[in-house]
């Protein structure tokens, strides 16, 4: 038997071993416990007697195997191996097998992710909730949705929650492509330390990007935990004009105070300083695709976060969270500008009249109650979130003949939001079917400010959101998920400063899909999906402005498939089917940008003895880089098709024992293998021409554990 029945437990349960560090054992508002029950029989009625049991408001749950089997929506889990002994370049090469999602990837580096979802927006990652740990890290949660600043590295991850559906109830809002959580390293049971040496080698320039990482952690007494982690980034991207430096150091503290209460936080620092080599005319590209014409490009940022999270478990069946975070970040880019009158100011074939900065500015303080309760057939959870953004946007200009500066914007934006939810899963049939109907309340309001000349603008918006969420054990090998719910986009900032339709952006999303259990060790996942997007906002390049693109639709399938063939062999498959199309407005029937209708995924992993060795493969079809769908490229390729690419990465690790419990792990792994060129079109200060994606590369590895 492969999903057995079990009696159900609370929402999330815990056993808390000697070492204090909480371990999850099962998950919520799902109908089995697959991972609990390995091995048990059809006839087998074990129950498990489990000490020490709390019921949680995490309506994801751990970010495991077992969590994503049966959760009732599409959901993907990449894992700690998958994230670093893959042959990733970085983050977002990381996530590009997963069902469903793009990713364009502008530096070669990770510091501005370019992540999409069903045929969402990718360009910097604007249509995903993004968490690190369930906290929020856009720089404006509400206000300015793009990731801009990204203050997440590979190294300090140990997994990446990517979930498509179901979930927008409880994390909101901007959430209408998901939630992807990235789950940093918890602090161990028993010290440890890890070091690790990583240099990145691009072959066609000989750029060297080195990415050191150290991290301590485990018990410093019987009640306190303790973790420190700092990685240090230097080097050039595989393009000129791509020097960059990255710090990020992170602290986490866990404290039990008794068995009932327990406080937990974080402390971050981070901050990157980089060029950025930009777009480039099809001639230039043609030329030398690893060149830069954009000389005044570069971007400077920093970021402190701090989290705090009171747990109390008054009973088994109870749990109030008080979750908390405050960010205080200062991120500028710096760019060229042609603003002689002569063909797109941002067109890389003409030489900068200017150097332009935006400085921006954000403090941003939230507080979560939670509450979540167990009670007969129901699991209830209750919460509330209040969060204020306070937000500087400066724009200067010098002309670069005569060295004069000036002020070209002086802004200033108040956000006050309140967020109500609130669910109930309700479960039928002796546990094999959940019910979990669901609604969030968004009240938001933001004020604007033009310091330059006084205008005055006000947006408030409230919302009402539902959701529901149903999940069925069809029989011992068979879980079936379908669920709906309504998400929510506020106008963002930098849309109501420019010239062009604006709204509050609103969307249905449906799923319908099913895992099944092949064989023990064959599993395989459909997931049939649909997004209407009301009144969907496209940035258009070409004439720096928004457009509302009106009613949109996306739509398609997902399949994936993993199978240990044998203890030494895994491979995995993967498919995804995309229709995107645009429902009014002058664009009616096309489709939309930044959405290829095929991608396909493939890998093998291998492992004998101390080694390890896997090869990745990703097809992703045609598409077209703007609403127009324009098939002929322009002249400054600020639009065209985009073509079709392979991209294979390989990587062969080797286990060492080097002592009183060292592990030294070395690897060799070549990224972008076949060398195959692909390129998207320009994003955020540089939107005109062709962004290279990263040729072959690569990367030499050294990680000691001990």
């Amino acid at each position: 038997m492969f999903f057995p029945t079990v009696k159900r437990s609370p929402r999330l349960v815990y056993l808390r071993p000697l070492s204090r560090s909480l371990v999850p054992i099962s998950v919520v508002a799902l109908i089995s416990a697959p991972a609990m029950a390995q091995g048990l029989t059809s006839d087998d009625d074990t129950q498990f007697a489990l000490p020490a049991v709390t019921v949680t408001g995490d309506w994801l749950g751990p970010p495991t195997e077992e969590s994503e089997k049966t959760y009732t929506g599409s959901r993907t889990v990449v894992d700690s191996e998958a994230l670093h002994k893959r042959g990733a370049l970085n983050l977002e090469d990381a996530l590009r097998a997963t069902p469903g999602v793009q990713v364009l990837d502008e530096t070669g580096t990770g510091i501005l992710p370019n992540i999409g979802v069903r045929g969402l927006n990718p360009l910097r990652s604007e249509r995903l909730q993004i968490l690190v740990d369930g906290y929020p890290i856009a720089i404006g949660p509400y206000s300015n949705v793009g990731v801009s600043l990204f203050p997440v590295t590979l190294p300090s991850l140990e997994a990446v929650d990517v979930v498509r559906g179901g979930a927008a109830v409880h994390y909101g809002p901007n959430n209408v492509g998901g939630v992807v959580n990235f789950v940093t390293r918890s602090i161990p049971a028993k010290t440890s330390q890890t070091l690790r040496e990583r240099l990145t080698i691009a072959e066609d320039t000989g750029n060297i990007f080195t990415d050191t990482y150290y991290r301590i952690g485990g018990p410093a007494s019987d009640k306190l935990d303790l973790q420190f982690q700092a990685n240090i980034q230097r080097g050039d991207g595989f393009r000129g004009q791509s020097d960059t430096q990255v710090d990020n150091f992170i602290v986490d503290a866990r404290y039990y105070l008794n068995n009932q209460n327990e406080l937990a936080t974080q402390l971050q620092y981070y901050n990157v300083d980089a060029e950025l080599p930009g777009g480039l005319t099809p001639e230039a590209y043609e030329q030398d695709r690893t060149q830069s014409q954009r000389p005044y490009d570069a971007y400077e940022a920093d970021m402190t976060r701090a989290t705090f999270t009171w747990t109390y478990n008054p009973s088994p069946d109870v749990e109030f969270q008080w979750r908390n975070f405050v960010h205080d970040a200062d991120r500028t880019f710096f760019f060229g500008q042609n603003l002689s009158g002569t063909g797109n100011t941002f067109d890389p074939g003409l030489a900068p009249t200017h150097r332009a900065d935006s400085p921006r500015l954000f403090r941003v303080y939230s507080t979560e109650p939670r509450l979540a309760i167990t009670k007969g057939r129901h699991d209830v959870t209750l919460g509330a979130r209040y969060l204020t953004e306070d937000v500087e946007f400066d724009v200067n200009r010098v002309e670069l003949a005569s060295n004069t500066r000036s002020t070209a914007r002086d802004w200033h934006l108040d956000t006050e939001a309140l967020a109500l939810y609130v669910s109930d899963t309700v479960h039928f049939l002796d546990d094999r079917l959940t019910v979990t109907p669901g609604l969030r309340y968004e009240d938001v309001s933001m004020d604007f400010r033009d310091n330059l000349n006084g205008n005055k603008e006000e947006n408030n918006t409230d919302e009402w959101l539902p959701g529901l969420t149903v999940g069925y054990q069809a029989t011992d090998r068979i879980f079936l998920f379908t669920n709906s719910q309504r998400s929510l986009v506020p106008v963002q900032f930098a849309q109501t400063t420019r010239e062009g339709d604006v709204a509050n952006e609103t969307a249905w999303n449906y799923e319908l899909g099913g895992r099944i259990q092949l064989t023990p060790d064959l599993l395989s996942s459909a997931t049939l999906f649909r997004i209407d997007f009301d009144d969907q906002i496209q940035f258009n390049r070409t004439e720096s402005r928004f457009e509302n693109l009106g009613e949109t639709r996306h739509q398609g399938v997902e399949l994936d498939n993993r199978w240990q063939v044998n203890p030494n062999l895994e491979l995995g498959l993967g498919y995804t089917f995309l229709e995107t199309e645009q429902l009014s407005g002058a664009n009616a029937g096309n489709e939309l940008p930044n959405a290829p209708e095929h991608k396909v995924s493939a890998d093998a992993v291998y492992s004998y003895q101390a080694w390890n060795a896997s090869l990745n493969w990703l097809y992703v079809s045609t598409s077209y880089s703007d609403a127009d769908n324009t098939e002929e490229e322009t002249a400054n390729g600020g639009a065209g098709e985009l073509p079709a690419y392979h991209l294979v990465n390989a990587r062969l690790g080797r286990d060492i024992a080097v002592g009183s419990g060292r592990n030294l792990n070395l690897a060799l792994a070549v990224n972008n293998l076949l060398d195959e060129d692909a390129y998207f079109r320009g994003v955020d200060v540089s939107p005109i021409g062709r962004v290279p994606q990263p040729g072959r590369s690569f990367i030499l590895e050294a990680q000691l554990d001990f």
